[in-house]
């Protein structure tokens, strides 16, 4: 009896070290699992932001008019406050601040910021020597600019970590100001948190439970053992090459989603498709198509693995888009071939309506590359996950696109406005500077316009408008641009152009313009005509406002003279040659039309 006695306290005290073992392992793996994932969110919240921020700082400097003089001089135009006002909608940042290069705010979407000074030393010793600096706070929900707070007891709200990260501002290799974003991270990191928490518990789960499967066999027989040992080591390596499987997809989709939310053009996005579609599903092949601007037809943009698209397929040809959802051939016992995907050698395939906003924007087709309907389909949850990101990359380079083709278009004629005109000239004369080419600009005004409005009403000088920017947007050919800098003043912009061709189409302008006829209502309008001034880089200058005081100078020389006719401004800028065979009989001074 005293033997068996031992010999159970013996396994008692087995069964009591392995259940302090499991213990002490499970206390540890919940500490992990509750302490490990802020650090590493955090991690990635940084690095995440700091992209962010590039991306933040970059918009803003391109909006901002003249971005440099602006840090230097810290005046920021009713134009760029604006835009710096409404950026706090359109993005994750809440606040932002405007420092020159001695630390001072001279600008904050709060105002009572504005005049105070930074003098922490990370700013000297980092900031203004070309380093972003990136910091992670709390701070109370009351700070934070846009948030709707529903609890009347505010100071005991759970506070809110804020990421504020500072980047610089260079001008030729100079930090000449920075900018300081805040963006709420708190329910981004909570979210991530959790998830982490929740994947390291179910891996700690899985790991407890392991061991004490792999203990309790550990007391049997050690046959049994062995062949236990072995039906879990295959198990986990299952379990494993799933789990490697799924975090492998997960970080292709993250990625796939950050570089499609960064793509600028619908080329740009889809070659980025391509490629990362050939390796999220290497075993089907795949085509992407887009509905065009009039939506009786869809554009095929992009293919991979081995797939090819047609120029334009109609949504008719396609089950998927007739029936409003996903449509999978080869998985009941009657299916019908899709018209886009003829011709069809038996192979199952996928037609995933692109959604957007609750509107159908295009069409992803995925074909396997074998017969095996069951491993195909198997991936039908993921494909749909891929159609899903990049539907919204789809609607935000369009609505992107729509944006900016507003911005820089003028409403009443389609032309381009004064700031894309003045983009426009700078990036030439730069372009001419490096390359030695040549540029000319061409300034028109629409001669007695003012009469016109006084004559006939304004909806009829409207159409005189429209009526020159249409002859102007035919003119322009190439890398040539058509503006309206405003009222019936016009200009064109001319790269690689010699002086002499310059003049040539200055003078068919005219001539197109002076042969065009206008009607209002039921009768024609008077003849329409214009005058011309012409001028040359570097002939006239080297700066975009020298070009254009000369060839405006020669324009109102070419109205002194009897308007409809072309000048070409002089190198001295004082003189003002005119064209041959152009001018009109010689007459008094321009009134104000």
């Amino acid at each position: 009896m005293s033997e068996k006695f031992r010999n159970a306290a013996r396994q008692n005290l087995k069964w009591v070290s392995v259940a302090a073992m499991l213990a002490t392992v499970a206390a540890g793996s919940a500490w992990g699992v509750y302490k490990l994932p802020a650090p590493i969110v955090d991690a990635m919240l940084e690095a995440d932001i700091r992209k962010q921020a590039e991306l933040w700082r970059r918009r803003v400097v391109l909006h901002l008019k003249h971005a440099e003089a602006t840090f230097i001089t810290g005046y920021v135009n009713d134009e760029d406050a604006k835009y710096l006002t409404l950026m706090p909608e359109a993005s994750d940042v809440y606040r932002l601040k405007l420092f020159d290069e001695t630390g001072r705010v001279f600008w904050s979407t709060r105002i009572d910021d504005v005049g105070t000074q930074n003098e922490n030393p990370y700013f000297a010793a980092q900031v203004m020597q070309g380093v972003t600096y990136y910091k992670q706070v709390e701070k109370p929900a009351t700070e934070i600019d846009g948030l709707n707070l529903h609890s009347t007891h505010v100071e005991h709200a759970t506070p809110h970590n804020v990421a504020e990260i500072y980047t610089p501002i260079s001008d030729n290799g100079r930090v000449v100001g920075a900018v300081e974003f805040y963006t709420d991270v708190t329910t981004l990191r909570g979210t991530f948190i959790t998830r982490v928490r929740m994947l390291l518990g179910a891996l700690s789960t899985l790991g407890l439970l392991a061991m004490g499967l792999v203990s309790l066999v550990t007391f049997r027989t050690n046959q049994k053992q062995m062949r236990a040992l072995s039906r879990k080591s295959d198990h986990e390596r299952k379990l494993m090459d799933e789990q490697l499987r799924l975090a492998r997809e997960v970080k292709l989709l993250g990625e796939l989603n950050e570089w499609l939310q960064s793509s600028r053009s619908l080329d740009e996005l889809f070659d980025m498709v391509s490629k990362f579609m050939t390796h999220i599903l290497p075993n089907a092949e795949g085509s992407v198509y887009v509905y065009s601007n009039s939506r009786d037809v869809l554009d095929g943009w992009a293919s991979w693995n081995g797939g090819d698209h047609k120029d334009h397929i109609h949504p008719d040809s396609c089950w998927g888009l007739r029936r409003g959802r996903v449509y999978e051939y080869g998985s009941g016992e009657v299916t019908f071939v899709c018209e886009h995907a003829e011709p069809h050698d038996g192979r199952p395939y996928f037609c995933f309506p692109i959604l957007a906003h609750g509107e159908t924007v295009g069409l992803m087709h995925l074909r396997a590359h074998s017969a095996d309907c069951e491993n195909f389909a198997a991936n039908k949850k993921l494909a749909r996950m891929c159609a899903e990101q990049i539907s919204m990359a789809i609607s935000n380079v369009q609505m992107r696109d729509q944006l900016h083709d507003q911005s820089v278009r003028d409403p009443l004629t389609g032309l381009f406005n004064r700031r894309h005109m003045t983009d426009s000239l700078r990036k030439g004369i730069s372009r001419c500077q490096s390359q030695g080419s040549r540029l000319s600009l061409i300034a028109i005004d629409v001669d007695h316009f003012k009469k016109f409005n006084d004559n006939h009403g304004h909806d009829a000088g409207d159409m005189v408008l429209r009526a020159v920017g249409s002859v102007l947007e035919q003119a322009c050919d190439g890398d040539e641009v058509a503006c309206r800098p405003g009222g019936e003043e016009f200009t064109l912009i001319l790269p690689d152009t010699t002086p002499e061709d310059a003049l040539t189409r200055a003078e068919l302008v005219r001539q197109a313009v002076e042969e065009v006829t206008v009607r209002y209502g039921e009768k024609a309008l008077p003849r329409v005509t214009i005058s011309i001034g012409v001028s040359h880089y570097p002939s006239h200058g080297t700066m975009p406002q020298d070009l254009m005081r000369a060839a405006d100078e020669a324009l109102y020389e070419a109205k002194a003279r009897g308007r409809n006719q072309v000048y070409v401004a002089n190198q001295n800028d004082s003189v003002i040659t005119p064209v041959e065979g152009t001018a009109e009989t010689p007459g008094k001074k321009p009134d104000a039309a």
